[in-house]
């Protein structure tokens, strides 16, 4: 019987956006548990949630399992010192007093930035390693938009990539990650491990695993696993991250050097290929509305639009709101909209209550270009407290409490508004307000691909705006400090200096 200490430390940084994101942010996010610590942590993830709960599930029972600490927050800016080296510490000065242990799991994203290191897993995994030493393995999961570094593959012995993106598999990940760490445990750590990056950033726009080409990619990566090899891993990366080593890689642990070399090559190069195959139109926003109004005419399913720039889930302040502008300059008939931050608002409404009409300033509050409120005189349709729980393939049953929140109207589109952030990402954001999604002409929401999952099964189609927002879908509009020189900004795209 082993003992193996297990962790997770998950936040996906843009570093493109002004807010930071501090240990409050941790301690109390309104989509996820919190800070977990010991026993805690087993009992949340008992049956279900992160990779941590099929990594807990794959176990059998055969080894001594010492929980250490659990934490993940909503995307947002730069993670402050001061959360960083709280979370990492306590999580470096509980294992040290776990010692020994056999193996140590990791349940990471891989796009995390303090704002001392813009590594930040690979900052962490270097400190778990001195703790440890050099003879017992760390297995790690990855979200699909990690920006994998070289110092996490010097540092981890396999890395377990989520494949899907919108993400519907990291139950099964920590499943692989329980499987490949069984053999670690058998046969030692791997000598062999490579890493290679793609010479191009890839938008998140462009990821989506449910269509062409990323869908061939994974599928072939998958494949491509060995009997010597413990794991390969294609990650899209994430653009908004501003490190040197920023965008989609291939990496493998393998007992031989020859098999991971060939593996990475081999993915490496089908990435290279299939360079140009990826795009997908991005529309101004009066060209989105006028297009999901003539395709709405005729259609049977309500015709979904994603406000891309301004996802939460990539960082976005959520409360941009070109989008209505956009809908209520059309004259958009049958349509919702959201799902806007904005505090002020919905106090209002609480305040005025149902059936009243309000003056407002809506969102616009972040400091971005081209980013102001729209004012407008609303009507409150619905108060609520917030609280819901999500019945979609990405959130699985997750419960939210996103804050005293409403649902206004103004003309024929209704907008959903919360007082804390949320992504788009499930119909439950929704559907708490009562709305029936299916009787609808257009859904305008803030998510870039996870809200497909369970937005497609009704919708007639489904396409992307560029609204002013803090995510942008071109990264040749960030400005990087630290991203390496020769990388092309996107597919095809120009070269950084």
């Amino acid at each position: 019987m082993a003992r193996i200490a297990i962790a997770g430390f998950m936040h996906e940084t843009n570093c493109f956006v002004p807010d930071a994101t501090d240990f409050e942010n941790f301690a109390n996010p309104s989509d996820r548990p919190g800070i977990l610590r010991g026993e805690r942590i087993l009992e949340e993830f008992a049956d279900r949630g992160a990779s941590t709960a099929g990594f807990l599930n794959s176990s059998d029972g055969n080894h001594e399992i010492a929980p250490l600490l659990w934490t993940s927050t909503t995307p947002g800016g730069y993670v402050t010192n001061g959360a960083y080296e709280r979370i990492a510490g306590e999580i470096i000065a509980l294992l040290s007093e776990a010692l020994p242990v056999d193996a140590v799991y990791l349940d990471l994203h891989g796009a995390m930035v303090s704002e001392d290191f813009e590594d930040g897993e690979g900052e962490l995994l270097r400190r778990v390693r001195a703790v440890i030493g050099e003879d017992a393995p760390i297995a790690i999961s990855l979200d699909y938009h990690a920006n994998v570094t070289e110092q996490m593959v010097r540092h981890a012995d396999a890395i377990l990539p989520y494949w899907t993106y919108p993400h519907v598999d990291q139950f099964e990940t920590g499943k692989r990650a329980a499987e490949a760490m069984k053999r670690l445990l058998i046969d030692g750590r791997p000598q062999g491990r490579a890493l290679r990056h793609l010479p191009f950033l890839l938008p998140l726009n462009f990821q989506c695993t449910l269509v062409e080409p990323s869908k061939s990619i994974v599928e072939a990566a998958a494949a491509r696993l060995s009997e010597d090899m413990l794991s390969l891993a294609y990650l899209a990366g994430f653009p908004p991250g501003d490190l040197r080593e920023c965008g989609p890689t291939v990496s493998a642990h393998a007992y031989t050097q020859e098999e991971a070399d060939a593996a990475v090559a081999e993915i490496a190069q089908m990435v290279a290929l299939k360079e140009a195959e990826f795009a997908e139109p991005l529309l101004a926003p009066d060209d989105a509305v006028k297009k999901a109004m003539r395709i709405a005419a005729s259609a049977s399913k309500p015709i979904v639009v994603a406000d891309t720039q301004d996802n939460p889930g990539c960082g976005g302040t959520a409360d941009t709101v070109g989008m209505l502008e956009a809908l209520v300059m059309n004259d958009a008939q049958n349509a919702i909209f959201g799902v806007v931050r904005d505090p002020a608002a919905a106090a209002a409404a609480h305040e005025a209550g149902v059936g009243a009409e309000l003056e407002l300033d809506l969102g616009g509050m972040a400091d971005l270009d081209g980013v102001v409120p729209y004012r407008g005189r609303f009507k409150v349709e619905v108060v609520n407290d917030g609280k819901y729980q999500t019945t979609g393939p990405v959130a699985q049953g997750k419960r939210h409490d996103v804050g005293p929140s409403t649902l206004l109207s103004i003309g024929e589109v209704k907008v959903a508004v919360s007082t804390h952030r949320v992504q788009a990402h499930d119909r439950s954001v929704f559907e708490h307000f009562g709305v029936v999604l299916q009787d609808l002409d257009i859904i305008v929401l803030k998510s870039t691909a996870h809200y497909r999952a369970h937005f497609d099964p009704i919708t007639e189609t489904t396409f992307a705006a560029i609204a002013p927002g803090g995510h942008g879908a071109n990264p040749v509009d960030f400005p990087y400090g630290k991203l390496r020189a020769g990388v092309r900004y996107y597919p095809l795209g120009p070269v950084r200096d």
